[in-house]
């Protein structure tokens, strides 16, 4: 993702920016995990650096769509 950001990106760029299929499943893996029995440490600190970086792509997107022109 920072890569990409790096190259700051148009704002139709950052609105369709999604995450990796890998990265989805990974993501369920988690919920599913958090769900049933807990996450680990490391897989607690993986969570929290998901969830930074989703917050992060949030703002940038809601900063994207105030660069599009009104419809």
């Amino acid at each position: 993702m920072t890569e990409i950001l790096a190259d700051l990106p148009s704002a139709e760029e950052t609105l369709a920016l999604r995450p990796s299929l890998s990265l989805q499943r990974r993501i369920t893996e988690l919920l599913e995990k958090s769900r049933a029995s807990g996450l680990n440490a490391e897989e607690a600190r993986e969570w929290q650096a998901v969830e930074h970086a989703e917050h992060l792509l949030r703002i940038a997107k809601a900063n994207a769509r105030l660069k599009l022109p009104e419809r």
